[in-house]
């Protein structure tokens, strides 16, 4: 009787380890969300200020990358500013245009205050 009881609380114990390891890959994976994987998923979308933005019909699992990012940005954007003698917002449009051509098709972009995929 005790062999049969050690052998359920074994398994028992096994299967909540296995479920806890697909939970916590699970929440590594969503927090992993990168750049590329967000724009080609349709997550994020690049915008002609040069930073990014979530697209019509996209979830907001992406905002906190959107943040992160557009906080980069504004940082590089705030060097390139300084050393050209223009502002940010130029700064930030000016790299849009020079990237613009290097976005995969598919790629959501709002120009001029309009979405579409390029």
């Amino acid at each position: 009787m005790n062999g049969i009881i050690a052998d359920r609380a074994t398994t028992f114990l096994r299967t909540v380890a296995l479920l806890f390891a697909l939970l916590m890959a699970t929440t590594v994976s969503a927090f992993a969300l990168d750049l590329e994987t967000a724009r080609s998923s349709g997550l994020i979308g690049e915008v002609d200020s040069g930073y990014i933005a979530i697209p019509p019909g996209a979830g907001a699992e992406a905002q906190p990358l959107v943040g992160t990012v557009n906080q980069e940005r504004r940082a590089a954007y705030a060097e390139i500013a300084a050393k050209n003698g223009i502002s940010i917002d130029l700064a930030g449009q000016r790299t849009f245009e020079k990237r613009y051509p290097a976005f995969p098709v598919g790629t959501w972009v709002r120009i001029q205050g309009k979405w579409s995929r390029k």
